[in-house]
C-alpha cells in the first residue's frame, strides 16, 4: 500500500458510550461540578473543531485533553476525599464519574495521537521497512562492504539499482542539457587547497557537532534537536499548546539557528548523547571535506571534492569562448561528490559519497528575465516561502508567475528553473501532492546569494531536501578572480561608445601601511570593494570631518580612514564595451535523495489470487524502470522458445532492456517477480505469431503480432505513445492462466 499521511478525524464524543452513573448520587457539589468539568470540556473540544466539520487543529486536541485530564484529576481528589472522610453515600456514583472522565480522556487521548502522527509514524516505519526490505533482497542497493560489516554511509548500486540511476541520468541530460543547449564538462574528484579555499569550502564546509563528554561518540548537533522535537510533539500527549506551538516553531527555524542558539536549546531541553544518556559538549564546527594529498612528497594538499560546481567555475573563461562570447549560458555536470558526514543515517538520503547533477547559469547581473519563463510561468505548485515558515503556517498552492510577480522568487531565471525542476521530477514518478519548493531561511542562505530555494520531498523519513535552486549572484567567479588573478568576466560591447560615469576609488597604499601595517591588503580590499553609495557616502564624511570610522570586515572591526588615506572620485570616461562578472543560478541535484524518494513513491502492494500474501509491486514510469519488458514463453516448447529468440534479438536491435524468463513456474508468479522490480509491460509467448503484451498496474493484456512487439514496446518506455493508446489500437485478450500471483 502506497504511504499515506495521517490526517486527523473528529471522533464521536465518548459520552454516548460512558457508562450509565448509578442511581445513588454523590453529593450534589461534587456532582455539579463534575458535570461542569465534563461539558466545559466537550463544549471546548466542539467549538473548535464545529466549523464546516474541518477536523479539528492539533492546538485544540491538545486543549481538550488537558481539560479532560484537569477533570479527571479533580474528580479523583473528590473520590479521595469522599473515602478519607469515610462517607458513605456518594462514593459509588462519584467513582462511576471518575470512570465516564477517564474513557473521555482516553478518547481525546487518541484523538490528539492520530492528529500528531503517532499512527503515521508507525506508518511511515512500516512502509520505510517494507521498501527496504524489498530493495536490498532484489539488489537495488546494498550496504557497501557488506561481508566485512559495511561503512556507516556507503552503499553499493545492485543491476536494477544502477539501471534506475542510468536512466534517471539519461533524463536528466534530455530534460536539461539537451533542452536548453547547456555545454557538458567533466572535472576531476580531486581538487587543490587553493580551489576550494578561494569558495570558502576549507573555512566554512562546516556542521556543527556535539560529543558525548565521556565516549567521545560524535553526533550533529541539529539532528539531535530535531530528533527531541519531533519525539516530543509525535509521543508526548501531555504537551500543553504552548510548548508544542514552541517545538514546531524550533523545527520551522532549525536551520537558521547560530552555533550559539543551537548549543543553548539543547541545554534547556536537557537533550543528552542517545545510546549512553551521557552529558554533551557545546555545539562546534566540523569540516565535512575528505583531505588527501596530490602527488608523491605530501606538499600538495587537495580534498576530494564536495560539489562539483568548482569545476564549473574555474573553467568558465574558456566555456564563455567556447559559446561564442555570448551570455546567458549554461554549463552542466554529472559527478560523484564526497562528504564526511558526522552521523550518516537514512539509507541513500545521507552518504559519504554521491552522485551531484549540477547546472551553472551564467546571466547578466542586469538581466534576469528568461525567455522561455512563459512556459512554466502557469504552473501551479506547493511553495512555502520564508514567511510562511516563520508564521508557522504550511505550504500553498501558488502560481510560478504570480510568485514571480510579486517578488516570491527573485527573478524569472529562477524561477524558470523553478519550474523546470518541477517538470523533471513530477516526470520521473514523484508525487506532486508530496512535492514543495522551500525559500531558505534569512541566516540559512548565503550572504551573497540573492534568493534560494529547495525542492523538498516528503518520504517515510519526512520532508527531504533534493533539489537546491540558488542564484548565488557573482560571488563564486569573483572568488577566483580575485583568488588565482585571471578576471572571470563577460563583455557587452557597445554599437556606439557610451560616455559613462566611474566610481573611482584610489587608495595610498603608503599611508595605509604606516596605519595598518600588516593588515593593510585587508584595508586596501576592503575600500576597493565599496559600492557607489558606501563610497560616497566616505567622500563627504571625509570632507566634513576629515576622518571617519570604517567596517572591515575581514578584520572584524572598525578602523578609522583618514582624508589622505583615500581618493573618491566620480569621472566620466568614454567606453567601448561594459565588462560584468555574470551573476549564476545554480540547481543542483541530489541523485541518490531523488531516487530514493522516487522508490518509495513508486512502491505499493496488491493482494495476490489467494489472498493469503501482499505482493510488493513498484510503479515506476517506463523512462526510468530498470528493465522495459519480460519476454515469457507460456509453457516448456521448442516453439515458443524459438519465438521468444527472435523477440531477444528484436528488442536488442531496438535498444530495449529486457530479461527472457523460461523456468517452469506459472505465468502468474513469473509476472509478480518482475512487477516486484517494477517492469512496465511483459510479453507473453503462446504462438509463433501473436503475442500478448501486459501492462504492469492495470494488469490489462492486448494481443500484438509478434514482428510489432518491438516497436511498441519502444513507443511506450519512450513516450510517444500511453498503454491507453496502445489498447484502443490492438485487441485486448484475457490469457487461459491470467495472472496467477
Amino acid at each position: 500500500m502506497v504511504f499515506m499521511r495521517f490526517r486527523p478525524q473528529l471522533i464521536a464524543s465518548s459520552l454516548s458510550r460512558a457508562p450509565k452513573p448509578s442511581r445513588t448520587l454523590a453529593p450534589q457539589p461534587l456532582a455539579a461540578a463534575a458535570r461542569r468539568r465534563s461539558l466545559t470540556a466537550t463544549l471546548s473540544f466542539s467549538s473548535s473543531s464545529s466549523m464546516a466539520g474541518a477536523a479539528p487543529s492539533e492546538e485544540a486536541l491538545r486543549r481538550a485533553l488537558a481539560e479532560r485530564q484537569a477533570a479527571v484529576d479533580a474528580q479523583a481528589e473528590a473520590v479521595r476525599s469522599l473515602k478519607a472522610s469515610g462517607a458513605k453515600v456518594g462514593v459509588d456514583a462519584a467513582v462511576e464519574a471518575l470512570k465516564a472522565l477517564k474513557i473521555e480522556a482516553g478518547a481525546a487521548a487518541r484523538r490528539l495521537q492520530a492528529a500528531v502522527g503517532s499512527g503515521g509514524g508507525a506508518a511511515r516505519e512500516e512502509m520505510r521497512q517494507a521498501v527496504g526490505n524489498t530493495l536490498e533482497r532484489k539488489l537495488f542497493y546494498i550496504p557497501s562492504f557488506k561481508i566485512y560489516r559495511g561503512v556507516a554511509g556507503l552503499y553499493d548500486y545492485g543491476p536494477p539499482g544502477c539501471a534506475v540511476k542510468s536512466n534517471v541520468l539519461a533524463f536528466w541530460r534530455q530534460h536539461f542539457v539537451l533542452e536548453e543547449n547547456m555545454l557538458e564538462v567533466d572535472c576531476p574528484c580531486v581538487t587543490p587547497e587553493v580551489v576550494l579555499k578561494a569558495s570558502g569550502h576549507v573555512d566554512k564546509f562546516t556542521d556543527l557537532m556535539v560529543k558525548d563528554e565521556k565516549t567521545g561518540t560524535c553526533y550533529r548537533a541539529d539532528h539531535l534537536l530535531k530528533d527531541f522535537c519531533k519525539d516530543k510533539l509525535e509521543k508526548d500527549l501531555t504537551l500543553s499548546p504552548e510548548t508544542a506551538a514552541e517545538f514546531k516553531r524550533v523545527l520551522a527555524v532549525l536551520d537558521d539557528l547560530s552555533r550559539e542558539e543551537l548549543g543553548a536549546k539543547i541545554k534547556e531541553y536537557g537533550i543528552v548523547a542517545p545510546d549512553t544518556k551521557n552529558p554533551l559538549s557545546a555545539p562546534y564546527p566540523f569540516n565535512l571535506m575528505f583531505q588527501t594529498s596530490i602527488g608523491p612528497t605530501g606538499l600538495s594538499v587537495g580534498y576530494m571534492r564536495p560539489e562539483t560546481a568548482q569545476g564549473i567555475f574555474v573553467n568558465f573563461k574558456d566555456l564563455y569562448y567556447y559559446n561564442g562570447q555570448k551570455l546567458p549560458f549554461a554549463a552542466a555536470q554529472i559527478g560523484q561528490a564526497f562528504r564526511n558526514e558526522i552521523s550518516p543515517r537514512q539509507g541513500l538520503l545521507r552518504v559519504r559519497e554521491f552522485t551531484l547533477a549540477e547546472i551553472e547559469h551564467f546571466v547578466d547581473p542586469e538581466d534576469k528575465s528568461h525567455p522561455k519563463f512563459v512556459d512554466v510561468a502557469d504552473l501551479e505548485f506547493l511553495m512555502f516561502p520564508r514567511e510562511l515558515q516563520l508564521s508557522g503556517e504550511s505550504a500553498k498552492l501558488t502560481k510560478l508567475a504570480e510568485a514571480v510577480s510579486k517578488g516570491t522568487v527573485n527573478n524569472e531565471t529562477l524561477g524558470y528553473f523553478i519550474g523546470r525542476v518541477y517538470l523533471f521530477l513530477t516526470r520521473l514518478g514523484i508525487d506532486k501532492s508530496r512535492l514543495r519548493f522551500r525559500q531558505h531561511l534569512p541566516n540559512e542562505m548565503a550572504h551573497y546569494a540573492a534568493d534560494c530555494w529547495d525542492a523538498e520531498i516528503e518520504c517515510s523519513y519526512g520532508w527531504t531536501e533534493c533539489v537546491g535552486i540558488a542564484d548565488r549572484s557573482a560571488y563564486d567567479l569573483k572568488a577566483h578572480s580575485e583568488k588565482s588573478g585571471v578576471p572571470l568576466v563577460a563583455h557587452e560591447k557597445f554599437s556606439k561608445p557610451r560616455e559613462v560615469e566611474k566610481l573611482v576609488i584610489v587608495p595610498s597604499k603608503k599611508d595605509l601601511g604606516l596605519a595598518f601595517k600588516g593588515n593593510q591588503k585587508m584595508v586596501v580590499e576592503a575600500l576597493e570593494a565599496m559600492s557607489e553609495k558606501e563610497a560616497m557616502d566616505m567622500k563627504a564624511a571625509l570632507e566634513s570631518n576629515g576622518e571617519t570610522n570604517f567596517q572591515v570586515c575581514t578584520l572584524g572591526k572598525e578602523v578609522v580612514i583618514t582624508k589622505k588615506m583615500v581618493s573618491i572620485s566620480m569621472e566620466k570616461k568614454l567606453e567601448h564595451q561594459r565588462v560584468f562578472t555574470p551573476s549564476v543560478v545554480e540547481p543542483s541535484f541530489g541523485i541518490g535523495r531523488i531516487i530514493y524518494c522516487l522508490f518509495e513513491h513508486s512502491f505499493y502492494t496488491r493482494p495476490s489470487k489467494s489472498e493469503e500474501e501482499q505482493l510488493n509491486v513498484f510503479r515506476f514510469p517506463p523512462i526510468v524502470a530498470p528493465i522495459k519488458c519480460t519476454v515469457f514463453p507460456l509453457v516448456k516448447n521448442q516453439e515458443f522458445d524459438d519465438a521468444a529468440k527472435v523477440l531477444d534479438k528484436e528488442l536488442t536491435a531496438a535498444g530495449i532492456s529486457h530479461i527472457i524468463d523460461t523456468t517452469g513456474i506459472s505465468i502468474g508468479r513469473r509476472y509478480a517477480r518482475t512487477d516486484e522490480i517494477g517492469v512496465p509491460f511483459a510479453v507473453t509467448v503462446d504462438s509463433a505469431t501473436e503475442v500478448t503484451i501486459r501492462e504492469r498496474d492495470s494488469k490489462q493484456q492486448v494481443r500484438v503480432g509478434i514482428d510489432e512487439v518491438a516497436s511498441v514496446v519502444k513507443e511506450l518506455t519512450e513516450g510517444q505513445s500511453t498503454w491507453t493508446d496502445i489498447s484502443f489500437k490492438y485487441p485486448s485478450h484475457i490469457g487461459p492462466q491470467g495472472d496467477q500471483e
